[in-house]
């Protein structure tokens, strides 16, 4: 019977659970920590583990870069997907559709891989308004966001036009704030 609630408990511990914390971004923080603010296209290229993690790539076909050095492509890799019939997914992670408009805050590590900085915080979808304006925006996000003070906070929704975010991103990056 001892063995039986010691297994219970053990496989109860060792169970994964659902969810991510994360510290929220604000868009001046996106905008200054990022490698890289390109707008672009993309499609999955490939998964592959590193390490105990599974990435998905994604080759991003770059239309405008905001910030960074210009280029044609990016190869940005997504924690989460699908390699010899093993899945993983991380909460958090951004959900991204082959060919959709993005706008992408980028983060390239150390070792050379580039992600969206914050999982999902530095996705944009672009997309035109009834007035054919280009908008970007990022819904709130369902995860636990956390402030500089470690407090739970709520993140909403950022919409405005792609030509405001051009002009936040170039005042930030002048040494003004956006805010």
């Amino acid at each position: 019977m001892h063995r039986l609630i010691l297994s219970a408990l053990v496989a109860a511990c060792l169970a994964p659970l659902p969810g991510a914390t994360l510290l929220n971004l604000s868009l001046d923080d996106m905008i200054q920590k990022s490698t890289a603010i390109v707008r672009g296209s993309l499609q999955p290229t490939s998964a592959a583990f590193r390490g105990a993690m599974i990435y998905t790539h994604y080759q991003v076909q770059v239309t405008n870069t905001y910030k960074g050095a210009p280029v044609r492509n990016w190869d940005v890799a997504v924690p989460g997907g699908v390699v010899n019939r093993v899945q993983q997914a991380v909460a958090g992670a951004p959900m991204l559709t082959a060919g959709k408009d993005y706008l992408l805050f980028l983060w390239t590590s150390k070792t050379g891989l580039t992600q969206v900085i914050g999982l999902s915080q530095g996705l944009f979808n672009v997309s035109s308004n009834s007035s054919g304006q280009l908008m970007v925006s990022r819904g709130a996000t369902s995860e636990t966001m956390l402030n500089a003070s470690g407090q739970i906070m709520t993140v909403s929704t950022i919409q405005m036009t792609l030509a405001q975010m051009s002009s936040r991103i170039q005042t930030v990056l002048a040494g003004g704030s956006g805010q």
